[in-house]
């Protein structure tokens, strides 16, 4: 029998379809029964789309072409829709200029967005993907600290000392801050969901640079297992969860009429030289190093779901299986040996 909700057939927006969450997050609606208004920058760009003209065989799917700093392009898509999912983010890493790059595109768009939620009534809450970028980043010295949604990224000392790609954590913690003193102000129902490192099975054509990042100790490529080391002494863990489980977490918040505030979606805290040995005994045909000199043995802190834990959510895959697929995946794209 269809749900109520179902028969109502809710509608709802998901911002920047074209990504690895968020076209798998389109997918889980519609097998829900939801109609759903995508935005993308090009719609024509068939490299970037096509993946989302194929789930529209699954239900109603609308594709808008809509750009982050462009305000009025987020008009059309919202009107209507019960719930809105803001998952675009401009994301460059190797900018010069993360400033104009990066951060203030990250403010105007997620502003943007939640002045069109603000202007259409029907929209009922609204969903802000986040990132662990955003809570994790600091300058502690201390180990063993659990990081819940209390806690911040320092921006102060990302702007100051400018580690690697500190634009990104800079802009996911100014983006989310704005949000939330937009949404304050307006008296928007907001939610932001905050994931790790995501992993698992990609909908669309290209391998999402997450993937790569958290495969590389499997691939070889040593200048993501650089990148990847880099991350641990950035964010003080690497934390990894199935994109299935990020998807599951923003409806599951979404949907919920208790749930308010952050949301940590974190289902595996380790670090680099412990997911190496994890790695090279359960993947014996893959050469993978484990010896790290220059990186802690132990992540310097844990990244806690309890509060989405308590609010009832339940992560579906272990760290074994999220592995076990996305090695299977990146077999089936060619990276790795069958």
């Amino acid at each position: 029998m269809a749900s109520i909700e179902q028969i109502g057939k809710k509608k709802a927006c998901v911002i920047g379809g074209t990504g690895f969450v968020a076209s798998l997050l389109i997918k889980q609606l519609l097998e829900k029964g939801y109609a759903v208004n995508t935005t993308v920058r090009d719609p024509d760009n068939l490299k970037k789309t096509s993946h989302l003209v194929a789930l529209q065989s699954l239900g109603e799917l609308n594709i808008f072409k809509a750009e982050l700093t462009v305000e009025e392009d987020f008009d059309a898509p919202i009107v209507g829709c019960e719930l809105v999912f803001q998952l675009a983010t401009p994301v460059n890493f190797a900018s010069q200029d993360p400033e104009n790059d990066m951060i203030k595109p990250a403010i105007k768009g997620v502003l943007n967005v939640l002045k069109a939620c603000a202007k259409a009534k029907e929209v009922k809450r609204v969903i802000l993907t986040s990132s662990a970028a955003a809570v994790t980043v600091n300058e502690l010295k201390e180990t063993g600290l659990v990081m819940d949604e209390s806690k911040w990224s320092d921006v102060k000392f990302l702007s100051t000392a400018k580690p690697p790609t500190w634009g990104y954590p800079s802009s996911k913690t100014l983006a989310e801050k704005a949000a939330w003193k937009f949404a304050e102000e307006n008296d928007i129902d907001l939610i932001t969901v905050i994931p790790t490192l995501t992993i698992g099975p990609s909908l669309t054509l290209d391998i999402p640079a997450s993937v790569g990042l958290a495969m590389s100790l499997i691939t070889g490529d040593e200048f993501l297992i650089d990148s990847l080391k880099g991350l641990q002494f950035l964010s003080g863990s690497i934390s990894i969860t199935h994109v299935e489980d990020i998807c599951r977490a923003h409806i599951f918040v979404a949907e919920k009429e208790s749930a308010s505030g952050r949301y940590i979606c974190c289902a595996h805290n380790t670090s680099v030289p412990e997911l190496a040995k994890f790695l090279s005994k359960r993947y014996l045909q893959y050469k993978i190093p484990t010896e790290f000199d220059d990186c802690p043995a132990k992540a310097k802190l844990i990244i806690s779901s309890e509060k989405l834990i308590k609010e009832g959510f339940s992560f579906n895959y272990g760290i074994d299986e999220t592995l076990d697929q996305t090695v299977e995946y990146l077999k089936t794209k060619g990276v790795l040996n069958k």
